[in-house]
C-alpha cells in the first residue's frame, strides 16, 4: 500500500474566494434557470422551499467529496481508486466522460437554441449550428486560458453575469403576484427536491478536479459549497419566478418577454461558457486517469470539440430523465467512497488492488435501489435516502466480511 503523492505541489493554490467565484460562475447558467422553471407548478413558496432543501443536501455531499481532493491532491475519478481499485476507476472514468460529453452537448445546444431565438428577434438571423460553433469556440478559449488563469477570467465574466441577473431578478420579483402564486397540478414536492439535489450531484465526479488546488480543505469546502449553493439557488428561483411570470419554461422566451434584448444574448452566452468549460475540462481530466501521459489541456480541447459535435449532430431531449440517470450512477458510487473515507478512514490508494468486488456489488445494488426509489414520492427526494442506504449496506457488508475473515483465520490456527 502506498500514499498518494501530492501531484499538484507546483501549482498555484486557489483560495476559498477563488472557489466561490468558480462555482458561483458554474451555477449561473441557462440549464439551472430551466430546471428551476420546471418547479413552477408547486407555486413560488413551496418551490423555493424545495430548491433550498434540495440544494442544501446536494452541496453538503458535493463539499464532502471535494474534501478528498483537498486532502489527497488528486482528481475526482482518481480518488475512486480508494474504494474501487484502478480498474474500477477506469470504468467510472469512461462513464464520467460519456456523461460529461452529454452535459457539454446539452449545455451547448440549450445555449445555442436560446441565442438563436434571441438573434431571430433582434437581427432576423436564424442559424443554430452557427451559434453552437461560436459557443464551442469560446469554451475552447476558456480551456486555453488554463485553470490557474481562469479565475481572473471568471471574475470578469461572473461580475457581468451578476449585474445582468440582478436586473433580471428585479424585473421578475417586483411584478405583483409572482411570489404569491399558488401551487397547481404537476410536479410533487419530493420530485422537486430531487431535481434540486441532482444538479449539484452532477458535479460530484468533477469537484476534486478543482479542490485539489485548494489552499486548505476548509477553503475548498466552503468556497465550493457556498458559491454553488448561492448561485444555483438564485438561478433556480429566477427560473421559477420567470416561469410563473411569463407562463413559459424556455429561457430565451423568458428573457425576451422581459425585454432584455442584447443583455439576454450576453446572459445566455456567458453563462453557457462559464459552466460548460468545467464539463469539457473535467472530461479531459477523467481521460487522463486512463491514459496518464495524455496532455490535460489538449485532451480537454478535444472533449470540447466532441461536445460541440454532439450538440450539432445528436438531438438531446428528455432533460429530466438525463439528470435522474446521472444520480442513479454517481450517488451510490460516492456514497461508498465517502463511507470508506470518512467512516472507515481508508484514505490511501492500494496500488496492488486493481478491483474491489464487494464495493462494486454494493454500487450495482445502489443503482438498482435508486431506480426503484425514484418511483416513490419521498419528501426528501431519492438521492439522500439512497446514499444513506448504500452507506449502511457498505458498513454492514464490510462488517460481515471482516467477521468472516477473522473466523476463517481463527479456524486455520
Amino acid at each position: 500500500m502506498s500514499k498518494v503523492k501530492d501531484n499538484s505541489s507546483d501549482e498555484k493554490r486557489v483560495s476559498a474566494f477563488g472557489f466561490f467565484i468558480l462555482w458561483f460562475g458554474a451555477a449561473v447558467s441557462i440549464a439551472e434557470m430551466f430546471t428551476g422553471s420546471l418547479l413552477a407548478p408547486l407555486g413560488f413558496s413551496r418551490g423555493v422551499q424545495a430548491i433550498l432543501l434540495g440544494h442544501l443536501i446536494g452541496v453538503i455531499i458535493l463539499g464532502l467529496t471535494g474534501i478528498i481532493g483537498s486532502d489527497k491532491r488528486i482528481p475526482a475519478l482518481v480518488s475512486t481508486r480508494i474504494s474501487f481499485g484502478r480498474y474500477g476507476s477506469y470504468g467510472f472514468s469512461i462513464l464520467n466522460i460519456l456523461q460529461l460529453l452529454g452535459w457539454t452537448g446539452v449545455m451547448i445546444i440549450s445555449g445555442a437554441r436560446s441565442v438563436n431565438e434571441i438573434s431571430k428577434i433582434l437581427w432576423n438571423f436564424n442559424n443554430q449550428v452557427f451559434w453552437s460553433v461560436i459557443i464551442g469556440l469560446l469554451i475552447c478559449l476558456w480551456i486555453l486560458a488554463g485553470i490557474k488563469k481562469i479565475n481572473k477570467v471568471n471574475l470578469i465574466a461572473v461580475g457581468l453575469l451578476l449585474i445582468l441577473t440582478v436586473f433580471l431578478s428585479i424585473v421578475i420579483f417586483r411584478t405583483p403576484g409572482v411570489t404569491g402564486s399558488m401551487a397547481g397540478d404537476g410536479i410533487s414536492f419530493g420530485a422537486a427536491v430531487e431535481l434540486s439535489v441532482v444538479m449539484p450531484l452532477s458535479w460530484l465526479p468533477l469537484i476534486s478536479d478543482y479542490t485539489r488546488y485548494s489552499r486548505s480543505r476548509k477553503g475548498g469546502f466552503w468556497g465550493s459549497a457556498g458559491g454553488y449553493f448561492l448561485g444555483s439557488c438564485w438561478m433556480y428561483i429566477i427560473g421559477l419566478g420567470a416561469a410563473i411570470f411569463t407562463g413559459s419554461s424556455d429561457p430565451s422566451s423568458i428573457l425576451l418577454a422581459l425585454n432584455f434584448g442584447i443583455a439576454a444574448l450576453a446572459i445566455v452566452v456567458l453563462s453557457t461558457v462559464t459552466t460548460t468549460f468545467l464539463d469539457a475540462y473535467s472530461a479531459g481530466v477523467s481521460f487522463i486517469n486512463i491514459r496518464t501521459y495524455a496532455n490535460e489541456k489538449l485532451t480537454a480541447l478535444v472533449m470540447a470539440v466532441l461536445g460541440t459535435l454532439v450538440a450539432i449532430i445528436i438531438p438531446i431531449e428528455q432533460y429530466q430523465n438525463f439528470l435522474y440517470a446521472i444520480g442513479s450512477v454517481f450517488a451510490p458510487l460516492f456514497a461508498i467512497l465517502l463511507t470508506d473515507y470518512f467512516i472507515f478512514k481508508k484514505t490511501y490508494i492500494d496500488n496492488k488492488k486493481n478491483f474491489y468486488v464487494t464495493n462494486t456489488c454494493i454500487w450495482i445494488l445502489g443503482v438498482v435501489i435508486y431506480q426503484k426509489f425514484s418511483t416513490v414520492d419521498f419528501f426528501l427526494g431519492s438521492t439522500l435516502p439512497v446514499m444513506v442506504i448504500t452507506g449502511l449496506l457498505c458498513i454492514i457488508f464490510k462488517g460481515v466480511v471482516r467477521k468472516w475473515t477473522l473466523l476463517k483465520s481463527a479456524q486455520q490456527r
